[in-house]
């Protein structure tokens, strides 16, 4: 017996929980939960550290590209079960998860393909932005150079 698909998607402001991540995807009819965490770095740029990043999204259209990252990854991965994205939104200091993905399948195989794409289209598509924040108190919007619309340019260099 088949179980229906189950995709949730999160933005927070609070610290992630890797476990509800994954016991988002768990089923009894799965042998595997693959799980991607991001973590925020500590980046030296241009001879200054990061201390931690600020997220912010169009939460409406996060919502609804996720809807499609979901149907994209079942159309190439037909096994895929449960999909979860947690992301956090606000301050995010050096150590601290940023996203966290889990996805559900059979095998470990598909499981594992469907979180390395997944991730990637995540930054290319979701409208989620980050600004970087350094030690000298100084801040920049940074773009994902996955993002179609990429410039390769820093955004909002007003805020340097």
């Amino acid at each position: 017996m088949s179980e229906e698909p189950r995709d949730v998607f999160k933005l927070s402001r609070d610290r992630l929980s890797v476990q509800e991540v994954v016991d988002a995807v768990s089923s009894a009819s799965c042998g595997a939960i693959s799980v991607f965490i991001g973590t925020t770095r500590e980046d030296q740029v241009e001879g200054r550290k990061v201390i931690g990043l600020e997220y912010e999204a169009y939460e409406l259209m996060a919502q609804s590209e996720f809807t499609k990252l979901c149907d994209d990854i079942r159309a190439r991965w037909p096994t895929v079960t449960h999909i979860c994205i947690h992301h956090r939104l606000g301050w995010v200091k050096v150590g601290e998860a940023s996203v966290a993905m889990a996805i559900s399948s059979p095998h470990r195989g598909d499981g594992q393909q469907a979180v390395q794409h997944g991730i990637s289209q995540l930054k290319a598509k979701l409208p989620i932005w980050k600004k970087e924040v350094y030690d000298t108190q100084e801040a920049s919007w940074k773009e994902n150079g996955e993002c179609s619309w990429s410039s390769g340019r820093q955004l909002h260099p007003e805020n340097q």
